[in-house]
């Protein structure tokens, strides 16, 4: 039996043993509690809206109790709260759920609209947090200074097997699916990802990628009846996770790598999400002192990456080419200090 189907068991019968949010090695006592999936959309988001109706138009959903002044509605073990605000400002959706029906939320899946600068349309998946900011910082789409959730561990099965529905359904090329580095809130505590569709009113709207959106998730939870889709806790455990450092918003290298099969991954910080103060004539100088607050959003991504993969590896993926060489030497040595280990390419295979 399956770590999650002895806990589902256990949750029918007496109690069982959850997880701590915070550190995989610690755990608390929860008394008659069921682990759910919390899926969550709001009704001022085309994106969201749009993908969550074409879910609920799938069989077996009923309703389910209301959060305050929030609709729910019930299917197996997964839960779809809706809710009339911005999706990135509605905290701890996830202890409100606990406290409300007595069910631990064991993950959190955002539906959204995705903005780009460049207007094309794109499906995209990535965890949450901003974990460069200085305390005092106010975070301009949510979330608090030096946090990130823990990431989801299906972000790179889902990424891969969003890529084969938008294949499937012809959406590709004219949709690009792609990961995205991790920013922006809303705070929760449970494993978090965001699924969303992009890039202008017009694509937000389309319905074909609402359904894409929505079959992702009807097939990424077995509610179709198949198997799960990015269980850690099933398939994953003592393999190796890739914490993405370096690159643009949409991590090309680290995305190569995650395209193949059986590859796991956990935070993506871009570059802008490692400041480094520039130290000027001095940066030949050997064990250069660097400023930012860089060291505090790798510490964070990481610690919560191996919080999220109970028994994995996290290794981390550099994208050599973003960095100048002083920057990456002083992110080599902060590692080694750390005891974080580098990983290249083909030790995530």
């Amino acid at each position: 039996m399956t770590k999650i189907g002895f806990l589902r068991l256990l949750s029918r019968t007496s109690i069982f043993l959850h997880p701590h949010r915070i550190s995989s090695s610690s755990f608390r006592i929860n008394h008659c509690k069921r682990m759910v999936t919390l899926i969550v959309a709001t009704t001022i988001d085309p994106a969201s809206i749009g993908p969550a109706s074409a879910l609920l138009a799938m069989p077996c959903w009923h309703p389910g109790p209301p959060i305050q002044d929030m609709p729910s509605f019930v299917n197996q073990d997964v839960r779809l709260l809706k809710h009339d605000r911005s999706i990135v400002r509605e905290d701890y959706l996830d202890n409100r759920w606990e406290e409300a029906t007595g069910e631990a939320v064991d993950e959190v899946i955002f539906l959204s609209k995705h903005t780009a600068a460049s207007n094309r349309p794109a499906l995209t998946v990535h965890p949450i947090g901003v974990p460069h900011l200085k305390e005092g910082e106010q975070p301009p789409v949510g979330g608090k200074p030096a946090w990130a959730a823990p990431p989801n561990p299906r972000i790179g099965p889902w990424f891969r097997l969003l890529k084969s529905i938008a294949d499937s359904q012809n959406l590709t090329p004219e949709f690009e699916v792609t990961l995205e580095a991790t920013h922006h809130g809303p705070l929760t505590n449970a494993p978090t990802m965001f699924v969303e569709i992009g890039s202008t009113e017009e694509y937000w709207k389309r319905q074909d990628a609402a359904q894409a959106i929505a079959l992702l998730v009807w097939k990424g939870l077995g509610l179709n009846g198949g198997a799960a889709v990015g269980d850690w806790n099933r398939n994953g455990s003592q393999q190796k996770i890739l914490l993405g450092i370096g690159g643009g918003h949409y991590v090309p290298r680290h995305m190569d790598i995650v395209r193949k099969d059986g590859v796991w991954v956990g935070h993506l910080l871009a570059g802008y999400s490692l400041p480094m103060e520039d130290p000027g004539p001095s940066k030949a100088q050997a064990n250069l002192e660097v400023g930012g607050t860089w060291r505090q959003a790798i510490r964070v991504a990481f610690d919560t990456t191996r919080a999220a993969f109970p028994q994995g590896e996290v290794l981390v993926h550099i994208d050599n080419k973003s960095f100048k060489g002083w920057q990456k030497n002083a992110i080599v040595g902060f590692l080694a200090e750390q005891n974080i280990k580098v990983g290249k390419p083909s030790d995530f295979y």
